[in-house]
C-alpha cells in the first residue's frame, strides 16, 4: 500500500505499480494510480480502512497518520516504513532510495535517482543563469477576502526558489492567512496557484483580492496555475515541474527541454 503522491509515483517510475493494492487520496499521478482503491486522506487515516485492502506493506511518506492508526497498523504485524519528506533535490533521491530499497529494487532505484539527480542539475544550471529573480506568491487559497499563501519552510516556497524567484511572502512561516498590508508591501510579479484543488482560483478571484490589487502581478495578470500533485509533490516528476514553473515565471527566457522521461509522461 502506498501512502504519500510522491510515494506513488515512485513505486511506479520503479515499475511496481501493479504490485500496489490500494493508495491515499493525494496519489494522483499516474492515471493508473486513480484506479486503485482509497482509503483516505494521508494524514487522517483509519486503521480499519487501511487494514481491509489486506496490504503485507504499507510504504508512507512522513507526516501520513495520525500516529493511533501507525500504532494500530503495526501491532498488527504490517510492517510499515516511513519516507522522510524534504524539500530539496536530495530529498527526492533519498526517498528514491528508500522506496527501491523497502521493495527490493535496488538496482533501479540507483538508475531512477541517477536520472532525477541529472534532472534537477540541468535544471539549476539552466535557473541560476537567468538574469533576474522576481518576486512570487503562492496562494494556497482564498476566503473571506484574504488570501492563506505559502511561507518559509513549504514545499511552496521551495518550488518557488529552485524555479529562480523570490518568495514575497517569505516573511510568512508555513501556511498561513497573508496579512492584506504585508502582501501589498510584497508587491509580487506574479501568483502561483493549484489547479485540481477543489477550489479553483482563477485570475479574476486572486486580483479582486485586496491583498493583490495593484501589484505587478495584477497589473500584469501573471497568475501561473499547475496541479497540485506536480507542484508541490518532490516526486521524481519535480525537476519538470520546476521547469514549467521557471518558464512560467520567466517569460521569454530560453529555458532547454529536459531528457524525455517515462515516469514523467501524462497527468
Amino acid at each position: 500500500m502506498s501512502i504519500g503522491g510522491a510515494v506513488t509515483e515512485i513505486l511506479f517510475a520503479l515499475g511496481v505499480g501493479d504490485k500496489v493494492v490500494a493508495v491515499d487520496q493525494t496519489s494522483q499521478f499516474p492515471a493508473a494510480a486513480r484506479a486503485l482503491p482509497q482509503v483516505g486522506y494521508a494524514r487522517a487515516l483509519s486503521p480499519e480502512g487501511v487494514l481491509s485492502a489486506g496490504p503485507s506493506l504499507i510504504i508512507a511518506i512522513e507526516g501520513a497518520g495520525p500516529k493511533s492508526t501507525l500504532d494500530v497498523l503495526k501491532a498488527a504485524s504490517v510492517p510499515v516504513v516511513i519516507v522522510p519528506e524534504v524539500h530539496t533535490p536530495e530529498g527526492v533521491v533519498e526517498k528514491i532510495r528508500a522506496i527501491a530499497k523497502a521493495v527490493g529494487e535496488d538496482a533501479r532505484g540507483r538508475a531512477l535517482a541517477d536520472a532525477v539527480r541529472a534532472d534537477f542539475a540541468a535544471v539549476e544550471a539552466a535557473v541560476t543563469a537567468l538574469p533576474t529573480r522576481p518576486k512570487a506568491v503562492f496562494v494556497l487559497a482564498a476566503s473571506g477576502g484574504s488570501a492563506t499563501v505559502g511561507g518559509t519552510g513549504t514545499s511552496a516556497d521551495a518550488m518557488l526558489r529552485l524555479a529562480g524567484a523570490t518568495n514575497a511572502m517569505a516573511s510568512v512561516h508555513g501556511y498561513k492567512p497573508a496579512v492584506d498590508e504585508a502582501a501589498m508591501a510584497a508587491d509580487p510579479d506574479a501568483v502561483v496557484v493549484m489547479k485540481g484543488s477543489g477550489q479553483e482560483l482563477p485570475p479574476e478571484t486572486i486580483f479582486a483580492l485586496p491583498a493583490f490589487m495593484g501589484t505587478p502581478a495584477a497589473r500584469d495578470r501573471r497568475h501561473v496555475a499547475m496541479w497540485g500533485s506536480y507542484l508541490l509533490g518532490f516526486g521524481p516528476r519535480t525537476p519538470q515541474a520546476v521547469l514549467d514553473l521557471a518558464r512560467a515565471l520567466h517569460p521569454g527566457a530560453r529555458l532547454a527541454d529536459l531528457p524525455p522521461r517515462a515516469w514523467a509522461d501524462g497527468q
